[in-house]
């Protein structure tokens, strides 16, 4: 368990109100962390640190919700997270949008700019916020949730999927920065994963049975499945990590 036990670390997880921000949130909190759940809905936040709170001990979880799209909020957010519970050493960067879904020849300005702001350049805002912090004590964990779609062409996600290859990129850029500070930085890339994101692809069972033909796993994946990732990549089993994108999905990929 030494090379997974993350007691005495801090974590914010963004978007960890559910779906694969809550799957992670539960499983660093389960290795030893305290941890920051954050999303737009104060309600929700604070349902999954009570939840966290109970199972492993007062002051496992603190809730501070935020617009990752407002940079003011998560100047809040890191502000509160230090002042509750310390040096922040794990960043995981889950939040993200889609509000638009065709060709990207009909996709308004607004909406392109909306997926570039909230799934890159608030990414860059938070990591511009922990960052200095964790240089200075060398050591950090940054881990960015990006999505195999940024690896791939697509006539109907095309601006998510930009959005996603720069994640990578952004990763990359910010490991060779911190490298030499002992910072980490790294991007989890997973395939369908059976989330509300996801709906459309699996309440059908039809769908979801032409969407799995083709994995050789043949089956979506489950938040919990991307949370290892996440565990290893924040603890000592991932401190030989850096500047790579960890592809979590089935297979979908390879064929």
């Amino acid at each position: 368990m030494e090379l997974f036990d993350l007691t005495g670390r801090v974590a914010i997880v963004t978007g960890s109100s559910r779906g694969i921000g809550r799957a992670i949130a539960e499983r660093l909190a389960e290795h030893g962390a305290r941890v920051v759940i954050s999303s737009r809905k104060a309600e929700a936040c604070a349902s999954v640190a009570d939840e966290l709170n109970t199972r492993h001990g007062p002051g496992t979880a603190l809730a501070v919700p935020a617009n990752i799209s407002n940079k003011a909020d998560l100047v809040a957010l890191v502000e509160r997270s230090r002042a509750e519970f310390g040096r922040i050493s794990i960043l995981i960067c889950n939040a993200a949008s889609n509000p638009y879904y065709g060709p990207m020849l009909g996709i308004s300005d607004e909406a392109f700019r909306k997926v570039l702001e909230n799934n890159v350049i608030a990414n860059h805002w938070l990591v511009q916020l922990v960052a200095p912090e964790m240089c200075a004590a060398r050591d950090g964990s940054i881990v960015l949730v990006s999505s195999i779609g940024g690896m791939l062409g697509s006539a109907t996600i095309g601006a998510y999927c930009l959005s996603k290859a720069a994640d990578m990129q952004l990763a990359r850029n910010l490991a060779v920065e911190f490298g030499p500070h002992n910072v980490r930085v790294n991007c989890i890339a997973p395939g369908i994963i059976r989330t509300e994101f996801s709906r459309a692809l699996w309440e059908d069972p039809a769908v979801e049975e032409r969407v799995t033909g083709l994995c050789p796993l043949r089956r979506l994946g489950e938040p919990d499945e991307v949370a290892g990732i996440a565990v290893m990549l924040a603890s000592r089993a991932g401190q030989y990590i850096t500047g790579q994108t960890l592809v979590v999905d089935g297979g979908d990929t390879i064929v």
